[in-house]
C-alpha cells in the first residue's frame, strides 16, 4: 500500500474540525468529451448499478459510453449556466452559507470543504484540503435527505477509499439522513408555502423522488419508506388531505421494476384527468440539477401538457434558501456536540498551543 503524503504539521499548530459536505457530482462541461469520463466513473460504482461486473463492463463500455454522452451532453447544456453546472454552482453557494452560519455558533476553529463522489472537487481534494488546515476530526455531511444505498452509502464509500490510502486517519462522523428533521421539513413547506403565495395553490401537488429498483426495497434499503414519510411530514405542515398530493418517483432507467408509482405514468393520468395545474417538488434534491430541471421541469411538463393538462409548475429546490442553510446548520451541530464549542477561549488556546511546541522542542534537545 503507497499512502497519500500527510500535510506538513508542526508541534503547536492549531488544530481543527472539518465538516465534508457531499454530493453526487457532475461533469466539468456540457460536452461529450466532459460527459465520457464522468459517466464513466458514475456508472461503474456498484451501489449505482447491481449488475454482475463482466456484463456491466460489456454493456458499459460498448454501448451505453458510445451512445450516452452526447445525448447526455445536450441535456446539461440546456440547463447549464453562465457560472457552471447548476448542482455544483448550488452545492459551492450553500458551502459557502453554511461556513459562514456555523461561523456565527462556533468559536472554536472549524473548515468545511465540499467534496463530490463523482467528478470534482473530487472527495479526495476536499479531504486534502480538510488534512492540509489540519482538521483531525472530520463530519461528513452527505446531501441527501433520505438514505439509500445508491446515494448517501456511495458518498461514504467515496470517503473511505480516501482514508484506506491515508496514514494519518481523522476521527469520522457520518450523518446518515435528515429525512424527518423538523428544520428540512419545515424549509421544504415554507419554500412551498412561498410558491403558492405567488402563484396560487395547485390542483395537486405531487412530490417526486428519484427512482431506484424495487429489488433494493427487498432487500433492505430503507429509502423507500423515508420518501413516503418525507411526503407524509410535508404535507402535514402545508395541512394537506390525501386528495391534494401524490408521491411518485422519477428516472427509471432499464426494463426492471423500479419504485412506484412512476413519475411519467402519473403526470398522463393527470393530464388525461384534465387537472387544471399541478405543481412539482423533489425534495430529496437539495439542489437543482439536470435531473430536476431538465426531466422534471421540461420534460414532466411536457408529459402532463401533451395528455391534456393544464398549468405545470416546478417548485424549485431548496438550493441556498435561508430556512434550508438554517436546517444545514442545526443538522451540523446537532451531529457536532462535543468537537465545537461556542465557549472557546482563543487566547487560552494559542497558550496551550506554545506550551505544546516548547515540550515537543525539550523533547528534541534532549534527544
Amino acid at each position: 500500500m503507497t499512502y497519500n503524503p500527510e500535510p506538513k504539521y508542526e508541534h503547536g499548530d492549531q488544530l481543527k474540525v472539518g465538516i465534508l459536505v457531499a454530493n453526487l457530482g457532475t461533469p466539468d462541461a456540457p460536452t461529450a468529451k466532459a460527459l465520457r469520463p464522468y459517466l464513466r466513473q458514475f456508472l461503474s460504482d456498484a451501489r449505482i448499478v447491481e449488475i454482475p461486473r463482466i456484463i456491466w463492463w460489456f454493456i458499459l463500455n460498448c454501448i451505453i459510453l458510445v451512445i450516452r454522452p452526447k445525448k447526455s451532453a445536450e441535456k446539461y447544456a440546456s440547463v447549464w449556466t453562465k457560472e457552471g453546472s447548476p448542482l455544483l454552482v448550488h452545492a459551492q453557494k450553500q458551502t459557502l452559507l453554511l461556513r459562514g452560519f456555523l461561523g456565527q455558533k462556533i468559536k472554536s476553529p472549524f473548515a468545511v470543504e465540499l467534496g463530490m463522489s463523482y467528478g470534482n472537487p473530487s472527495m479526495a481534494s476536499a479531504i486534502a484540503k480538510l488534512k492540509a488546515q489540519h482538521c483531525d476530526r472530520i463530519l461528513v455531511f452527505p446531501l441527501y435527505p433520505q438514505y439509500a444505498a445508491s446515494s448517501t452509502a456511495s458518498a461514504l464509500d467515496a470517503v473511505w477509499r480516501v482514508l484506506l490510502k491515508t496514514r494519518n486517519v481523522p476521527a469520522i462522523r457520518t450523518i446518515k439522513h435528515y429525512h424527518d428533521h423538523p428544520a428540512y421539513i419545515s424549509a421544504l413547506a415554507q419554500s412551498v408555502r412561498e410558491h403558492w403565495r405567488i402563484n396560487g395553490k395547485p390542483s395537486k401537488l405531487v412530490m417526486s423522488f428519484h427512482g431506484v429498483p424495487k429489488f433494493h426495497l427487498l432487500k433492505g434499503d430503507m429509502y423507500h419508506c423515508e420518501c413516503h414519510k418525507t411526503g407524509r411530514l410535508l404535507a402535514e405542515a402545508l395541512a394537506l388531505n390525501k386528495d391534494e398530493y401524490l408521491i411518485a418517483f422519477q428516472s427509471r432507467f432499464g426494463k426492471q421494476e423500479w419504485l412506484k408509482p412512476y413519475l411519467a405514468g402519473t403526470l398522463e393520468a393527470l393530464g388525461k384527468a384534465n387537472t387544471k395545474r399541478v405543481d412539482v417538488i423533489c425534495p430529496g434534491f437539495s439542489s437543482d440539477c439536470l435531473e430536476t430541471l431538465e426531466e422534471i421541469a421540461i420534460e414532466g411538463k411536457h408529459i402532463f401538457q401533451s395528455h391534456g393538462g393544464g398549468d405545470y409548475e416546478y417548485i424549485p429546490a431548496l438550493n441556498e434558501n435561508e430556512a434550508w442553510i438554517h436546517a444545514m446548520t442545526a443538522i451540523a451541530l446537532e451531529n457536532l456536540q462535543g468537537w465545537v464549542s461556542a465557549e472557546w477561549d482563543g487566547n487560552q488556546a494559542t497558550k496551550e498551543a506554545e506550551m505544546t511546541k516548547l515540550r515537543a522542542q525539550s523533547l528534541v534537545n534532549n534527544q
